[in-house]
């Protein structure tokens, strides 16, 4: 009888230590997918180039206990697909569409650390991305439009034609100019079609310039200047571009089909400006001023004097890394219930993306 009952407690002791040191969570966890969203939120955050990034699935994790901070260390890898949002947006990645099969799809993988207690901290990411190859995108759709070179002339045209007729056409009170192309593709319909995409930032030129005069326009080197996020498209039907006459001239028009979208956003310093108003209604007595044209609808003057109060920002240190990379053998998945469900697959099942 006395055996009986040792075999009973050691069971339950046995069954208390189990309970104690719980096996960590799968991909298909609630807790691990939602550790595995914000860290992603804090990546796309934490970068200043490119494109937010979407969570596709969590391919695998591991966690271990920090006792001295009571929480947990987390080591993920996710599966990540580009969204068709610049970072400059700074969008939540929920709020973001996928690049679908017909624009230039980019997807990759991130190996992440993230600290989770009462709250889940970024600790480091590395990203490897790369383009779904041209031979994929045709073989699924033949018609879709696959990626150019970047340094092509015909693309650096096509994006110098968009924001040409961006500044023609918007109410914004300064020119802009091209900061950077960031994606191009083309297909042919009727003729060739260029599809670029570009960041632009406005200038200390103002409307009012002289048409004669654009091409020493520099950008605003100021924190309130905007930037802005720009789809652009020309189709010709002839092999040269049509010779067009200077911003500003009353002649100027678009026999040749160009398009373009832009999104203009708002500095991020303007929020702080914003406040500073507040206490600024006695105005600045013995600054010297200048004015940014923002696009609520209220003026702001910004004083050129250093004030005592000036805090010097120190330089930015990113957490991590994401490069261009092409796609290598992976390991398989040590976690249980890994890799959990992909959301995406765009129809291209023999990349695994």
């Amino acid at each position: 009888m006395m055996s009986v009952y040792l075999l009973i407690l050691c069971l339950a002791v046995l069954q208390q230590g189990g309970r104690a040191r719980p096996d960590p969570p799968g991909c298909n966890s609630p807790e691990a997918v939602r550790v595995a969203e914000e860290a992603l939120e804090q990546i796309n955050r934490d970068r200043t180039h490119g494109y937010i990034l979407s969570l596709n699935r969590l391919y695998d994790l591991s966690h271990a206990s920090e006792k001295e901070k009571g929480g947990l260390l987390y080591k993920l890898t996710i599966d990540v697909m580009e969204t068709k949002c610049h970072i400059t947006s700074r969008k939540p990645w929920k709020q973001c569409e996928v690049r679908d099969i017909g624009d230039v799809p980019v997807y990759g993988e991130c190996e992440v650390s993230v600290y989770a207690d009462t709250e889940i901290r970024l600790q480091s990411y590395s990203c490897a991305l790369r383009e779904v190859p041209a031979t994929a995108v045709v073989d699924v759709c033949p018609d879709c439009p696959t990626a150019d070179n970047l340094n092509e002339p015909v693309v650096k045209e096509t994006a110098n034609l968009s924001l040409q007729r961006f500044n023609e056409e918007s109410r914004l009170a300064n020119y802009f100019t091209l900061e950077n192309i960031t994606k191009a593709s083309s297909q042919w319909v009727a003729g060739p079609s260029y599809f670029v995409e570009f960041t632009i930032v406005e200038t200390v030129c103002s409307k009012k310039t002289d048409a004669s005069e654009l091409h020493n326009c520099s950008p605003m080197d100021c924190q309130f200047a905007h930037r802005g996020f720009c789809l652009g498209s020309h189709e010709a039907h002839e092999e040269q571009f049509e010779i067009r006459l200077p911003v500003g001239k009353k002649d100027s028009s678009f026999r040749k089909p160009v398009e373009v979208k832009c999104e203009i956003y708002e500095p991020q310093a303007a929020a702080a400006e914003e406040q500073a108003h507040a206490k600024a209604d006695s105005g600045h007595t013995g600054h010297q001023h200048h004015n940014h044209t923002h696009l609520h609808p209220h003026e702001h003057v910004h004083s050129t004097t250093p004030s005592s109060d000036h805090t010097v920002s120190k330089p930015r240190v990113s957490l991590g890394t994401v490069v261009d990379q092409p796609a290598s053998p992976r390991s398989a998945p040590a976690a249980g219930s890994c890799p959990g469900p992909r959301r995406h697959n765009l129809g291209l099942d023999r990349l695994k993306l």
